[in-house]
C-alpha cells in the first residue's frame, strides 16, 4: 500500500520541481531577453532600368548570377544611335564652320572699315586743296587775273570735293552698320552652335545609356528582360539584391520596445539554417508603427474600437563576422531574441529626439 503512493507522490515532486524550475527559467528569460518571431530579412535591393528606349541587343547575366557595381548587364542595339551621332557632328561642324565664316566677314569688314576711313580722309584732303583754289582763283578774278570761267571750274571743284566727303562718310558708315549686323549674326550662328553641341552630347550620353551597368554589386533576380524585347526607359529589367549588406526588421509589441536600445546584441535563428544563430545588434527604431505605413492605415475613430498591441519595426543590423552573414535571403522569416541587460545606448523614446538632445548627454549617435 505505501509502496503504491510512493510512485504518484513522486511524479507530483518531479512535476512540481519541474514547473518551479521551469518558471524560474522563463522569469529569468523574460527578465533578460526580448524577443518575437515577427521578423523578417530584408536588403535595399536596386531596380535596373533603362534611360533610353530600344530594342535589347544582348542580356549579358543569367538569373541568380552574382555582379559587380558597374558590370555590364544588358545591351540596347546602337545602331540608329551611331546613325543620329553621325548626323549630330556633321550639324555641329558645319555651324562651327559658319561661326568661322562669320569671323572671317567680320575681319574682312574690318578692313573695308580701315579702306573707307581711309576714302574719308582723303575726301577731305581734296575737299581742302578744292576750297583753297576757290580761294585763291576767287581773289584773281576779283582783280582781273584770271577769267570768271576759272573761278566758276574752282567753285564747282570745291562742291564736288564736299560731295565727295559726305559720300566717303556715308560709305564709311554703311561698312560700320554692316559690321555690328555681322556681330548680331555671329552671336546668333554661337547660339545654333552651342545647340549643336549640346544635341551632340545628348546624343553620346544616350548611346553610353545603351550600355546598361550593374548600380550596386549583389545578385540578380527577377530578370525580366530577353534579347530582341523592346524596352522604355523607367521599366524594370531586373533587380540586383546585396545580400552582403542584408539586415532584419523585426516586428516588436509597442510593450516590449521600452527595454530595447539602440546598439543591444541580439540573437538571430533563421529556420532556413536549421536554427543555426548568428548574431546582430540594434541599429534604429522606425519612426512609426507598420499600421502607419500600410496602403490603407486603420482607422481608429469609430464605435467598435478595441485596443490592439501595435508593432514597431526595428532595423537590425548582422555582424559582418557571423559565419552565415552573407547568406540571408530577403523575405526569409527569423526569430529575434535581444538582449536587454545593456542599456547604454539611446532607448525607443530618445531615438526620435533631436540631435541637440544627445549632445547634452555626451553621447553620439
Amino acid at each position: 500500500m505505501l509502496k503504491g503512493r510512493v510512485v504518484p507522490v513522486t511524479a507530483a515532486v518531479v512535476t512540481a520541481i519541474g514547473l518551479i524550475v521551469g518558471g524560474a527559467l522563463w522569469w529569468d528569460g523574460k527578465q533578460k531577453y526580448e524577443g518575437t518571431d515577427n521578423a523578417f530579412v530584408a536588403a535595399d535591393k536596386a531596380s535596373v532600368t533603362p534611360q533610353i528606349e530600344g530594342h535589347v541587343a544582348e542580356v549579358l547575366v543569367a538569373d541568380n548570377q552574382p555582379v559587380q557595381a558597374g558590370q555590364v548587364l544588358v545591351r540596347i542595339d546602337a545602331a540608329e544611335l551611331k546613325a543620329r551621332l553621325e548626323q549630330a557632328e556633321a550639324n555641329a561642324n558645319a555651324l562651327d564652320a559658319a561661326v568661322r565664316g562669320v569671323d572671317d566677314k567680320a575681319a574682312l569688314e574690318q578692313a573695308m572699315i580701315a579702306q573707307k576711313a581711309a576714302g574719308v580722309q582723303s575726301a577731305h584732303a581734296q575737299q581742302k586743296l578744292a576750297g583753297a583754289e576757290l580761294q585763291r582763283y576767287g581773289a584773281l578774278a576779283g582783280s582781273g587775273w584770271v577769267s570768271s570761267q576759272r573761278a566758276q571750274t574752282a567753285s564747282a571743284a570745291a562742291d564736288q570735293a564736299s560731295a565727295a566727303v559726305a559720300q566717303a562718310q556715308a560709305t564709311l558708315e554703311a561698312e560700320r552698320r554692316s559690321a555690328a549686323a555681322l556681330g548680331s549674326a555671329r552671336e546668333q550662328t554661337l547660339a545654333e552652335a552651342a545647340a549643336a553641341r549640346a544635341a551632340l552630347d545628348q546624343v553620346k550620353l544616350d548611346l553610353s545609356h545603351t550600355e546598361i551597368r550593374a548600380p550596386i554589386s549583389g545578385v540578380v533576380g527577377a530578370r525580366a528582360v530577353r534579347p530582341g524585347q523592346y524596352v522604355r526607359p523607367g521599366g524594370s529589367l531586373m533587380s540586383i539584391v546585396p545580400l552582403g549588406d542584408a539586415y532584419v526588421v523585426a516586428n516588436f509589441k509597442e510593450t516590449q520596445v521600452a527595454r530595447l536600445r539602440i546598439g543591444q546584441p541580439v540573437a538571430i535563428r533563421a529556420d532556413a539554417f536549421g536554427g543555426q544563430t548568428l548574431t546582430g545588434r540594434i541599429d534604429s527604431f522606425a519612426p512609426a508603427t507598420g499600421s502607419e505605413f500600410a496602403l490603407i492605415p486603420v482607422e481608429n475613430a469609430v464605435g467598435n474600437f478595441t485596443k490592439i498591441a501595435q508593432r514597431v519595426p526595428v532595423k537590425i543590423v548582422i555582424d559582418s563576422s557571423s559565419k552565415l552573414a552573407g547568406a540571408l535571403r530577403p523575405g526569409l522569416s527569423v526569430e529575434i531574441k535581444v538582449d536587454v541587460r545593456q542599456n547604454t545606448g539611446p532607448s525607443y523614446a530618445e531615438s526620435g529626439a533631436p540631435l541637440a538632445h544627445y549632445a547634452r548627454r555626451g553621447e553620439t549617435r
